[in-house]
């Protein structure tokens, strides 16, 4: 058999380019968008629009093709859907909403903004393990590769305080009083823990998302500057029960009537 180096050199020439071009194409097939950067399935974490911060519940999800045709697939909380996206280079994608399913859902307000923000031309702006489109008015879906970690459960965790809420701000700990209050909800809903001085122990009731909590026996140290402040809200927290609890992967919110309340991580199960 007669091999390149005897063929005329036009001929050479000629085989190479056909094979390049063979590589380019994926030999006959459609390979993925070059330079998009947005295909594969991505997990909603957050839609920030009007300057306020949804949480995504963890169903929702974009599956971008990996090639053509174009047709988008995911969830946007609770119901499917399909979308026609067209790509602008690696900056920019346009979706067309297509069909969806007609489930009533709980979440309606996440659902109705994040159908309402993933329509029309959105701008990319791909990090690793992460993707962010932006609406031409500045609103952003936030979503990773990764995931949602599971929700932790309420009872046998143990959480320490990170945040405190009022409305819809919430503030960290001062450095002086962080990682210091903690508590743990048993089985049979006895919470115990710390207050971020004096320990604590309560009974608690429990009613669908409401805990109510009966009066705090705790330790009777003089608590003073930053440390007992955070005590003095954490105990009018617990006392204007009942408190509404939502867990977000290993996050756990509590929060009063009021609009006051806490938020916390989770850390190992208790023993």
């Amino acid at each position: 058999m007669r091999t390149l180096r005897h063929l005329p050199a036009a001929l050479v020439a000629l085989l190479t380019l056909a094979a390049a071009t063979a590589c380019s194409d994926g030999g006959g097939t459609r390979g993925t968008h070059p330079g998009h950067g947005s295909a594969g399935t991505w997990f909603v974490q957050s839609l920030t629009v009007g300057g306020k911060t949804l949480t995504a519940p963890s169903t929702a999800r974009v599956t971008f093709p990996q090639a053509e045709p174009d047709q988008a697939t995911g969830n946007y909380g609770c119901n499917g859907f399909t979308a026609a996206v067209t790509h602008d280079g690696a900056s920019a994608i346009t979706v067309k909403p297509g069909s969806t399913t007609a489930m009533a859902c709980e979440n309606t307000e996440f659902e109705t903004a994040f159908a309402k923000l993933l329509t029309g031309r959105l701008t990319v702006d791909r990090q690793p393990n992460r993707l962010t489109l932006k609406t031409a008015d500045g609103s952003t879906i936030a979503m990773s590769s990764e995931p949602p970690a599971p929700d932790a459960p309420l009872t046998t965790t143990a959480w320490t305080v990170t945040s405190l809420v009022s409305g819809e701000s919430a503030a960290s700990l001062p450095a002086e009083a962080a990682g210091k209050a903690v508590f743990t909800i048993s089985a049979d809903l006895a919470a115990s823990g710390s207050l971020g001085c004096n320990r604590f122990s309560a009974k608690a009731a429990g009613d669908g998302a409401q805990l109510t909590f009966g009066p705090l026996t705790t330790t009777r140290m003089a608590c003073e500057g930053p440390v007992g402040e955070v005590e003095r809200k954490l105990t009018e927290l617990f006392a204007a029960s009942p408190l509404t609890w939502r867990i977000k992967g290993g996050t756990l919110t509590l929060t009063a009537p009021d609009g006051t309340g806490l938020t916390a991580t989770a850390g190992s199960a208790a023993e």
